[in-house]
């Protein structure tokens, strides 16, 4: 089995991180640069721009030949549940990104893995995005105020602040915004892997001669089988070494004669992977090892 490592040159010193799994894998992760982030807020702000003036429109022609005083109102809070919302909905799904950290190939992602996961909460990615409103939009709002309704110290006040924020990510070796510090998140490079064959597909004849019980395939859920096709994907001999010899001590699995580890992760992979989608067709979502349902 071949394929490419998620990263096609080596990780600077400066921008590589560990991050420990609960099954004792390391999975080295690289930091987002600064001009990254910047060009994907830049264009999540976009869409929302664009959203906002193609909204106005609907409204406005939509609105006013009824009631043009409803029109604009709905408008105003819809403006409200974009700029709300927007980045909480994405970050909050699968990819754990908005569009524009997904086209510069970027997401966020957990930095404290003390409670056994390194998958994002809700309560995480709503704290990181509630101080957005505090470090950017509410002191901007200043400066596109009508200058009688805001004094021009204000808006540069407003100004300052918003450039504080904005550059707080180049004072701190992990490049936090202060929404990333008090949600314990950070972003890091999220490059798509490049590989020959789908690892489902590639295990297809190593599976044939392995037969797990139904036990065995349910000793793990979605987490874990996204941890071991991290592992498939990186191809690092100890690293699968390991994890195969810690599933078959949990599974309680005997290696066979001439069995190999890669052998082994694949045919599991397969199993467990078909096990999980055979249950989400029954409406079951394994979120782990500790999910008992």
């Amino acid at each position: 089995m071949s394929s490419a490592p998620p990263y096609t040159t080596p990780i600077p010193p400066s921008d590589r991180r560990t991050l420990i799994t609960p099954e004792g894998v390391d999975l080295q992760i690289q930091l987002a640069d600064v001009g990254a982030r910047i060009g994907a807020v830049t264009i999540d702000l976009l869409i929302i721009s664009i959203t906002l003036i193609l909204s106005l429109f609907v409204f406005i022609w939509g609105g006013f030949a009824v009631n043009g005083e409803l029109a604009i109102s709905l408008f105003i809070l819809f403006a409200l549940f974009l700029r709300s919302f927007y980045f909480l909905i994405f970050e909050m799904g699968p990819k754990a990104a908005t569009p524009g950290k997904r086209l510069m190939k970027i997401r966020v992602a957990a930095r404290n893995t003390a409670m056994g996961r390194a998958q994002l909460s809700a309560n995480a990615v709503f704290a990181r995005n509630a101080l957005r409103e505090i470090e950017l939009f509410l002191p901007l709002s200043f400066l596109i105020l009508k200058s009688n309704d805001v004094d021009g110290m204000i808006a540069l006040l407003g100004l300052i602040w918003s450039g504080i924020f904005l550059l707080f990510p180049l004072f701190n070796k992990d490049r936090l915004r202060a929404g990333d510090m008090i949600a314990g998140t950070w972003v890091v490079r999220a490059p798509k892997p490049i590989l020959g064959r789908d690892l489902a597909k590639q295990s297809q004849e190593s599976l044939e001669s392995f037969t797990f019980t139904p036990a065995q395939v349910e000793a793990y859920g979605i987490h874990e089988l996204h941890v071991l096709e991290t592992v498939l994907r990186t191809q690092k001999i100890k690293t699968m070494n390991d994890v195969a010899e810690r599933i078959r001590q949990k599974i309680g699995w005997t290696q066979m004669a001439g069995e190999t580890d890669t052998a082994f992760l694949n045919a599991y992979y397969r199993a467990l992977r078909e096990r999980l989608e055979a249950r989400l067709l029954m409406g079951v979502k394994r979120k782990d090892k500790f999910d008992t349902r």
